[in-house]
């Protein structure tokens, strides 16, 4: 099998494992690893018998933060019978492996310690203390690194992640409903627009990210709960927005709490000044199949968007922007 292809089949397993941490691995990235025997090859280097070739032999995931990392794991689940294959093995991991003394010792040293002959990554790390240094101790160490297989797919995994440490803000959601002919509420008074399904869609996404913000006026107006009672997970932390408390004072305060994730849920002047400030990153746009007279107008969309997804539920639309 093409060695592109072979690659990126295991990476797309670590994505797979990876995931399983959305919500108990933070503040720490979602990472997945899988170790796998080349085909043809065993710890001597002569032909290995049929049923070891091109199989896992471990593989594991970020659990939790402050625990052992994917590598560890991955490690962990080796079976003693196959330990031997490991000098001859190749570590898929989604995110390169730390060089640092953490809550738990460095992965790096740890792959190098298991005399594997190659490692596949699937994105740098861009956190201060890694950035590269664990993938030069790899090759430092006599190990054949590939860097970058599926790495969009990787980054985009942990966004929130990559956002943080290298724009030192949270990744920040723009979500509002809207009626067919764009207004939030029915001549200034609060209306139903998302469905019983779409706003357990909702509480999904609010169970994903770490904080909420709503304006003032929303608040006052509307008494929103902003938790995950139709979903499961914890809720987001609350903050609202007033004359006091500004744009900057709260992203601020994420960056100091440790908070990677953002979802703006106020009305069309708080939305708007997220978009004036530049600070943004998704742009959630539910549309019912309902009009009104009058009432408050949506806030417009930024010109520099693509459409990231479109889904449809209950006939309500729910449109994803992006940058460009």
């Amino acid at each position: 099998m093409n060695q592109i292809i072979t690659d990126e089949k295991y990476m797309r397993r670590c994505l797979q494992l990876a995931r399983n941490g959305i919500h108990s691995a933070r503040p720490n990235p979602m990472v997945g690893c899988v170790i796998v025997v080349p085909q043809g090859q065993s710890a001597s280097g002569k032909a290995c018998e049929t049923e070891c070739g091109g199989r896992i032999i471990g593989e594991g995931y970020h659990i939790r933060c402050g625990e052992g990392h994917a590598e560890v794991n991955a490690f962990a689940s080796v079976r003693p019978a196959d330990e031997h294959l490991l000098p001859q093995a190749t570590v898929y991991v989604s995110l390169e492996p730390c060089s640092h003394y953490g809550k738990t010792p460095p992965c790096a040293d740890l792959i190098v310690s298991k005399h594997v002959r190659r490692v596949v990554v699937g994105t740098v790390d861009p956190f201060a203390k890694v950035q590269g240094r664990g993938i030069d101790r790899l090759r430092q160490a006599g190990i054949d690194v590939t860097v970058g297989v599926l790495e969009q797919e990787c980054r985009e995994l942990n966004k929130r992640f990559f956002t943080f440490h290298q724009q030192h803000r949270p990744y920040i959601i723009l979500k509002w409903a809207q009626t067919a002919n764009g207004y939030l509420d029915d001549n200034f008074h609060p209306l139903a627009i998302s469905t019983p399904f779409t706003q357990m869609l909702s509480h999904r996404l609010r169970a994903d990210e770490d904080a909420i913000v709503v304006g003032r006026v929303t608040d006052e107006r509307e008494h929103p709960a902003l938790t995950v009672r139709r979903w499961s997970g914890r809720n987001p932390r609350r903050f609202v927005l007033s004359k006091d408390y500004s744009i900057e004072q709260l992203v601020n305060d994420c960056v100091a709490g440790n908070i990677q994730s953002l979802i703006v849920e106020g009305g069309a002047k708080t939305h708007e000044s997220f978009i004036d400030a530049d600070l943004w990153d998704e742009i959630r746009v539910e549309t019912a199949p309902i009009t009104v007279k009058r009432g408050t107008e949506a806030c417009p969309l930024p010109p520099n968007i693509v459409v990231k997804s479109r889904e449809v539920y209950d006939q309500n639309v729910i449109i994803t922007y992006q940058r460009t």
